[in-house]
């Protein structure tokens, strides 16, 4: 590890974001970074409300907020299946726990991640209100929920509570590190990581039986594996990063060739591409960034 990830993949119109709040990643403690990719933190003082946007990563996530003066609170937000729409008003605070896509399984022994998948669930019991929350995530926030982690109302103010950031980086360590990993969980959790970690960054693997292949597995098994420790398929995982490579690409300034880019992704066409762009992000790849006029 050489520190937090600098890209700004998955976030919809990053530039816009992060003139509006105060966005830092930050690196949990040496024994939490094989199953944590980072520590994310906002603060915000807005003069009028404004919606973030993000694609997500095949990521559980633990999120902490304090909104003005309310009572803070706490969830694990299960890997988001759709477009994750945000609005922000007035002042906060987030401090957000992203795990290693496969590394919340030790954490949480007792469940495959896959039963957190498309939910937002409190910490801690009695819940408090949940914000509005357009689509999906705000469908699932309602269904029944799993069994709360062992987390107080105290454990969450002390980590939303400090103006001094190390102190709040300081108190995400602890309650980490109180949590788990658990020993038992470790080398399932581990072999995932490594697994998505190559979906990532081997761009030869476009299909589920390439990876299947590569890893002398049977895509039956993957599946499982997958299941129990990332929470979604490896198909999803791979389509997903390549919307990410599409939406940074998008992103850059420049115009992408995207004929080119969907043979690179490993799409069969520009269509497909398009598509799955489109239904993920909300607008065609061609539209997307560029000013609406006025």
């Amino acid at each position: 590890m050489t520190g937090p990830r600098r890209d700004t993949r998955g976030i919809v119109e990053a530039g816009e974001l992060f003139s509006r709040v105060d966005f830092r990643r930050r690196e949990p403690a040496p024994a939490l970074r094989p199953f944590l990719e980072h520590y994310w933190l906002i603060d915000w003082d807005l003069p009028e409300p404004y919606a973030t946007h993000v694609v997500p990563h095949p990521s559980v996530n633990m999120v902490f907020q304090r909104y003005g003066d309310e009572e803070p609170w706490a969830e694990v937000a299960g890997i988001g299946m759709e477009l994750f729409t945000q609005k922000l008003t007035g002042s906060g605070r987030v401090c957000g726990v992203q795990f290693r896509p496969g590394g919340f399984r030790p954490f949480a022994p007792n469940r495959p991640v896959s039963h957190w998948t498309g939910r937002r669930v409190p910490l801690h019991t009695p819940p408090p209100p949940l914000p509005p929350s357009p689509g999906p995530e705000s469908v699932a926030a309602s269904a029944p929920e799993p069994a709360p982690l062992p987390v107080s109302p105290g454990g969450v103010r002390a980590v939303v509570g400090p103006d001094d950031e190390d102190a709040r980086v300081a108190a995400l360590d602890a309650l980490l590190l109180g949590l788990g990993p658990h020993p038992a969980a470790v080398d399932r959790s581990l072999r995932a990581v490594a697994l998505v970690d190559r979906v990532r960054t081997d761009r030869s693997i476009r299909r589920v039986d390439e990876l299947a292949s590569a890893e002398g597995a049977s895509a039956r098994s993957l599946q499982r594996l997958f299941a129990e420790q990332v929470g979604v398929g490896p198909k999803w995982v791979i389509l997903r990063y390549r919307i990410h490579e599409a939406l940074e690409r998008a992103e850059s300034g420049q115009e992408p060739d995207w004929a080119a880019l969907a043979d690179e992704l490993g799409y069969s066409d520009q269509a497909h591409l398009v598509r799955d762009f489109t239904a993920t992000v909300g607008v065609p790849p061609t539209a997307y960034g560029r000013p609406t006029g006025g």
